[in-house]
């Protein structure tokens, strides 16, 4: 799809889209676009599957980018000033912290054999370990100064 057919076909709203004409299969002008019982919005344009923050960003921009990263990390807010053209790894930098996580913050674990808590970052492919500490708090400093500098504008603190 190009930005012309997109613009034809859709209009933007809030960070939504809405259908610009009838459908063939009972669509109205004017209803929402897209499934959205799915983890991402899909929307079906002659065969093929798009997700409704790459079309967002087609419309605005000219092009879909490898990913579309979602800057506050919500699936659901497919607001232009929202996304941003992003690698792979730059949409997966931009990750909130894993349900898993047992310190409350993003890039710190503890440690048992230390007894102390660490932080590593994840930089150009390579694990980095930044150090162990006592205080949970300095650690978690230590984790969003490391993201800041190697993560750049995809890092994420929560």
């Amino acid at each position: 799809m190009d930005q012309k057919t997109a613009l034809e076909l859709f209009e933007y709203r809030d960070g939504k889209l809405y259908w610009r004409g009838d459908r063939t299969n009972g669509v109205k002008k004017g209803n929402l676009a897209g499934c959205r019982s799915t983890k991402y919005v899909q929307i079906n344009i002659k065969g093929k599957t798009y997700y409704e923050h790459q079309i967002v960003f087609l419309m605005h921009n000219g092009y879909i980018p490898e990913e579309v990263d979602h800057m506050d990390a919500n699936r659901h807010n497919n607001s232009v000033e929202n996304l941003r053209a992003a690698t792979r790894l730059q949409n997966s930098l931009n990750m909130p912290r894993r349900a898993d996580n047992k310190s409350g913050h993003k890039n710190v674990c503890w440690h048992a054999a230390a007894n102390k808590w660490q932080v590593s970052v994840k930089a150009n492919g390579k694990r980095m370990n930044f150090g162990l500490f006592e205080d949970l708090e300095l650690a978690a400093f230590v984790a969003s100064e490391a993201r800041d500098k190697y993560h750049g504008e995809f890092a994420r603190t929560a």
